[in-house]
């Protein structure tokens, strides 16, 4: 049941609607759920578990059934710093021969040779988990489920009569993976245990029955592998006994049987790897054994309810949600499955709360399921643009605490990336590249025509600005200043002055992975650069005037900010990626850098800057629909802010469609059968920046006010959604009717004034008197920065897009009070 017991008081009024909320809540709870008639028959249909620690993907096959395990911290290598001081001198030489105009030089010397000591350390499993049940390979009545309103997934068969269940969990209270075995009949449990590890390792078992797997992860690129890692598996048995076989340990012939894994390494933090795998697995492992099943259960449930029952959605539902999960995947695009397109919002907040709690690592390319020992990308934190969009539903969706990892993980490379930015560029603060890992290495990995992209720091930065400016906390906001300074700095002391405006650009750059000319990627002043040092002065000005600190740094940064290059429209009325206009109409490269300004940021409105609006519009149809999954997740949030409900739901249907092989065998971007976001292959960021792509098509906050169904779909014509979260500590429920919002309510929790925009008029609450609003928000966490007018191609043609009329409203907040509104029909 989803109800939020502060809003209690606020709804007597309206008892009937709240009766019906609670009925169509627990009916949608029912639904939350991923299904399957059939076992996973590889990795890409298992269903995934996770505590944040620990994650495991559940195969549920009746014969022999594998469990496939992770722990956060099993990474290769061990601490070290890969800056190359060699490398520095070759920055400047780049620079000149951009300005030269010898572009081609620039960048062969660039990628001649690769820029620093590795490419950073992999990501790794821990093994496997078997379990063996004789006999049981032919069966009937199967089914598998992930059960996303509980974190958790069981299996059911029968076999000769008799039904067999499989419940699996990785708990939020105890630390430990723990599966049950039951039967509909006692005495019926019969299978072996055993583990398996591709990684150096050995596997004992322990006197009390425990199997033991102790490994040290793989050595990579001149880095020793230091990280330990112990895993314990502990089956305790109602009935029956315990026995060793040549395949593992053996159950056999229990009325039930619970197994507890448990798996924890010597990783401290970053630069520490001091601790003791053993003495802490084994710890948890004996706190987990203080309860049976049901009781784990049920504290892991009241923990996970607490993050995930604050959002509820109810976008409609067709005869396609009764099918199996794969089926519904598989005719979305073609069908009107709208409770998928909820179950799959809802399953994005799953996958962050399984993967990312407060005091773990940050989660990966993969979040934290990972099968391979040399995993696609080495599974490690993309920052020019995954592992930011990995944290996009944070704040949004309602789980700011679980932002934590990643912001931590800011703190961290503030400290690491000082050494790279003193002997690679000679300058103060710290700097972060394209590519980080759990040794937070910040130099530029991998070729330059990817690597060598000194702004990750500025981006990363971001995320600590927007979480407070979602929940107000000045004393985040005190603590984390100084990494949004370092970072400032760094950008400062490498500005360079561009030869023909006189403008200050960072280079040598690129734009994420894209090419300016054909095979040429570095240079100098690139859009994206621009628009993420705007945006970390601006915000830095702002802290430093909050906290009450740092002016004459502030003026110097306001004063450089002064002189950044604006935003250009080029010959195809296109926003320029690049500083030299040299788009191409048919570049359907998968990153859209320069839209940055859009989204995430909120540099571009409809509403405010029209003429940039309509170019960045034109250049996302320029760039096309269907790329890899977590760029079609990027795409439905850039098309929400274009307010094109229902090209961003086509978007949503074409990250939604199969990922089918070609007749070249290879793979496209789209949805495995586990809902998992194909790259391909699998890559968490496509779920999450798709889950908060759907948030912003029902609400937005980042233009001075809340918008609340700003690109609604013609197909969602009916709904409701519930515990959204804006700036400035708001939080909205919102239904709506044909189309229409039908009532809205506001919680404050800072209090301050509530701007909010809407396409109809809107009556009075009860103690909140709307006026029209005027000039700009006064609430302080919703200030704008002025943009500067663009600089306009005599070549380019604007037509002029055309925004729908809205209505802007103010009332003032009181903290801790909500307001529910009717709209005039």
């Amino acid at each position: 049941m989803i109800v939020k017991k502060k809003e209690m008081v606020r709804k007597i009024w309206l008892l009937p609607l709240v009766l019906l909320t609670i009925s169509l809540s627990a009916q949608t709870t029912t639904k939350l759920k991923l299904w399957y008639q059939q076992p996973a028959a590889n990795w890409n249909e298992a269903l995934p578990i996770g505590n944040g620690r620990l994650g495991a993907m559940i195969y549920g096959a009746t014969g022999i059934d594998q469990i496939q395990l992770n722990e956060e911290t099993v990474w290769s290598g061990g601490p070290n710093s890969n800056v190359n001081p060699e490398k520095a001198a070759l920055l400047p030489k780049l620079v000149d021969l951009f300005f030269e105009g010898k572009y081609q030089e620039t960048d062969d010397l660039a990628n001649a040779e690769k820029l620093s000591l590795n490419s950073g350390m992999m990501y790794q499993p821990v093994g496997n988990l078997w379990l063996t049940f004789p006999g049981h390979e032919q069966v009937i009545n199967y089914y598998r489920e992930l059960d996303i309103a509980n974190a958790s997934s069981k299996v059911t068969y029968e076999l000769n009569g008799v039904t067999y269940t499989r419940e699996y969990m990785a708990s939020l209270d105890n630390g430990a993976i723990m599966v049950r075995l039951t039967a509909g009949q006692g005495g019926k449990i019969n299978c072996t245990l055993g583990l398996n590890c591709d990684l150096r390792s050995r596997i004992m078992l322990e006197k009390d029955s425990t199997i033991h797997l102790s490994g040290i992860t793989d050595d990579h690129e001149g880095v020793l592998g230091q990280v330990r890692f112990e895993a314990l598996v502990k089956p305790v048995l109602q009935g029956g006994e315990l026995a060793l076989n040549e395949k593992g340990l053996e159950i056999k012939d229990a009325d039930q049987a619970t197994i507890y894994i448990s798996i924890a390494s010597n990783f401290k933090n970053y630069n520490d790897i001091s601790g003791d795998g053993l003495a802490t697995a084994s710890s948890m492992l004996k706190t987990a054994l203080n309860d049976d099943f049901d009781a784990a259960k049920a504290k892991h449930e009241a923990i996970y309810h607490r993050y995930f029952n604050r959002v509820s959605i109810d976008l409609g539902e067709t005869a396609a949600a009764a099918l199996p999960t794969n089926e519904r995947v598989e005719q979305f695009k073609e069908g009107d499955d709208p409770q998928l397109v909820s179950l799959y919002f809802q399953f994005g907040r799953y996958l962050m709360i399984s993967a990312s709690q407060p005091g773990t690592q940050p989660m990966t390319l993969q979040g934290i399921w990972n099968d391979r020992v040399t995993p696609p990308w080495d599974s490690k934190y993309t920052t020019n643009i995954n592992a930011e969009m990995n944290y996009w539903p944070a704040e949004l969706t309602n789980l700011s605490e679980l932002h934590e990892p990643f912001l931590t993980m800011v703190k961290e490379l503030s400290q690491s990336g000082q050494e790279t930015a003193r002997k690679l560029y000679n300058a103060r603060g710290w700097v972060l590249h394209h590519n980080t890992d759990i040794w937070r290495v910040t130099g530029p990995i991998d070729w330059a025509r990817s690597g060598l992209w000194p702004t990750g720091g500025a981006w990363v930065c971001q995320h600590v600005w927007e979480h407070y400016l979602y929940t107000g906390n000045q004393d985040f906001l005190q603590e984390a200043y100084p990494a949004m300074k370092g970072a400032a700095e760094f950008l400062l002391d490498i500005l360079i002055e561009e030869p023909t405006h006189g403008w200050l650009v960072i280079g040598p750059s690129v734009s994420p992975e894209n090419a300016y000319l054909p095979k040429i990627n570095v240079g100098v002043g690139n859009t994206m650069d621009n628009q993420l040092v705007f945006d970390l002065f601006s915000n830095v000005i702002r802290a430093s005037e909050m906290l009450e600190v740092d002016q004459a740094f502030a003026d110097s940064l306001a004063a450089a900010k002064d002189r950044l290059p604006p935003m250009q429209i080029g010959q195809h009325s296109q926003l320029q990626e690049w500083i030299k206009d040299w788009d191409r109409v048919d570049d359907k490269h998968r990153h859209v850098s320069h839209l940055y300004a859009m989204h995430p940021s909120n540099q571009i409105s409809p509403f405010l800057t029209p003429k940039l609006f309509e170019a960045a519009r034109n250049s996302l149809v320029y760039r096309g629909d269907e790329s890899t999954g977590w760029s079609m997740g990027w795409k439905v949030n850039l098309w929400a802010r274009i307010l094109d409900g229902n090209h961003a739901l086509k978007m949503i249907g074409d990250q939604l469609s199969p990922s089918l092989r070609n007749n070249r065998g290879k793979e496209s971007g789209g949805t495995y059968p586990n809902l998992f976001d194909a790259h391909p292959p699998f890559q968490i960021d496509g779920n999450f920046g798709c889950a908060a792509g759907i948030a912003e098509m029902l609400m937005q906050s980042y233009d001075g006010n809340i918008f609340l169904l700003p690109a609604l779909p013609d197909r969602w014509q009916k709904g409701e959604i519930k515990g959204l979260k804006a700036r400035g500590g708001f939080e909205v429920d919102l239904s709506w009717e044909n189309g229409k919002i039908k009532t809205f309510t506001i919680h404050s929790s800072l209090g301050g004034n509530c701007r909010i925009r809407v396409k109809q008029p809107v009556q009075s609450a009860d103690g909140a008197a709307l006026v029209a609003a005027k000039g700009s928000n006064p609430n302080p966490f919703y200030q704008l920065n002025e943009i500067k007018d663009p600089l306009i191609s005599s070549k380019a043609k604007l037509k002029g897009v055309k925004t729908p009329k809205t209505f802007l409203y103010d009332f003032q907040t009181e903290a801790g009070t909500s307001y529910t509104f009717e709209l005039k029909k």
